[in-house]
């Protein structure tokens, strides 16, 4: 069910004009700040990828992908949900040592999506993944990777005010690092949502560590799907949003899974079917890179940049009665 939330005389702060020129400086600056930060390069990606791979993202498992027949092959094919697989594949297909790594621009249907002012069913998404040695895969690789990430954030805000000085979006580059058992802790009365605002709302910007595994109370914090991040080495980039009053999810991103993990979180996860799908029986032969890497929303990054209240103020998308009535009677334009 969709929801709607209209913050106190909210005005856009840039014309429509305005707004799509911004939303291009925005992605230009950050494509190269990113790519400077974490060492990428860019390459092209797929909009869809045969099911029998096992290369779709499973999000957290109870997701419909949108499928359609492709007569000349006889066969289906998936829009993608994300790219979090067939990148490391990509990695290991074209060659990339270790340090190294690409991003692309990933665009997606997650039809299952609720619909409010941070989710559309349409996803457009920095995916990147880079080549790490196992002596890598440690908490102090993610942490350093998280704040290049932020950094690189910060940077693109800061050149986006030199563009538009009406714009008045402060952002905090200390990041704070939480894992999700921690904040359970802290807030033992709250959802997980809700524990992430308590939290964001005093620090500005964190990074929830550790989802995907079962806490203490027999909850999980959210929803990982167990074939891609390691549920130890993982979490998501959070900023805290005035306007919205509260925490928006950047970016989910973490240290990828190996041999060990990718056993150990199939079992847990009930999922000992895909153990025979190409990717998976590649990953658990050793035979896939070791990596890390995440997907930074691009509209939900404009909107926090560009002080937009709805997602819909960026890019183009479908949407329920209720938003559409709901945002022209605030006079929200959605594209």
């Amino acid at each position: 069910m969709s929801k709607l939330f209209i913050p106190k005389g909210y005005r856009p702060v840039l014309s429509l004009y305005e707004t799509q020129t911004a939303v291009g400086g925005i992605k230009r600056a950050f494509e190269d700040n990113l790519s400077r930060a974490l060492g990428l390069k860019r390459v092209s990606a797929p909009l869809f990828v045969d099911p029998k791979t096992g290369l779709n993202d499973d999000l957290n498992g109870v997701e419909r992908p949108v499928e359609f027949d492709i007569p000349e092959t006889g066969g289906n094919a998936q829009i993608v949900h994300s790219l979090a697989k067939w990148k490391r594949m990509a990695l290991h297909k074209y060659g990339f040592p270790a340090g190294e790594g690409l991003y692309t621009d990933m665009n997606a249907i997650r039809r299952d999506d609720d619909m409010d002012n941070l989710h559309s069913i349409y996803v457009d998404q920095w995916d990147w993944e880079k080549v790490i040695d196992r002596g890598s895969r440690d908490e102090q690789t993610l942490r350093s990777t998280v704040s290049a990430i932020v950094e690189a954030i910060c940077d693109t805000a800061d050149r986006l005010k030199e563009m538009f000085p009406v714009l008045t979006t402060s952002l905090s580059r200390e990041v704070k690092f939480v894992t999700s058992q921690q904040l359970e802790d802290a807030y033992p009365g709250l959802t997980p949502k809700e524990r992430e605002d308590e939290y964001l709302r005093e620090h500005k910007t964190a990074f929830i560590m550790q989802i995907g595994d079962t806490l203490k109370s027999g909850e999980r914090h959210g929803g990982r799907a167990p074939d891609y991040d390691d549920w130890a080495l993982n979490g998501d980039i959070m900023f805290w949003s005035d306007l919205l009053e509260c925490a928006i999810e950047i970016s989910s991103m973490g240290i990828r899974v190996d041999e060990k993990s990718l056993d150990d979180q199939l079992r847990k996860a009930q999922c000992d079917d895909r153990r025979g799908l190409t990717y998976h029986r590649m990953l658990l032969e050793g035979k896939l890179p070791l990596t890390i890497g995440g997907g930074i929303g691009q509209s939900r990054l404009c909107m926090l940049l560009l002080q937009k209240a709805h997602i819909g103020e960026v890019q183009v998308s479908i949407w329920d009665e209720k938003t559409m009535s709901g945002c022209a009677a605030a006079g929200i334009v959605l594209l």
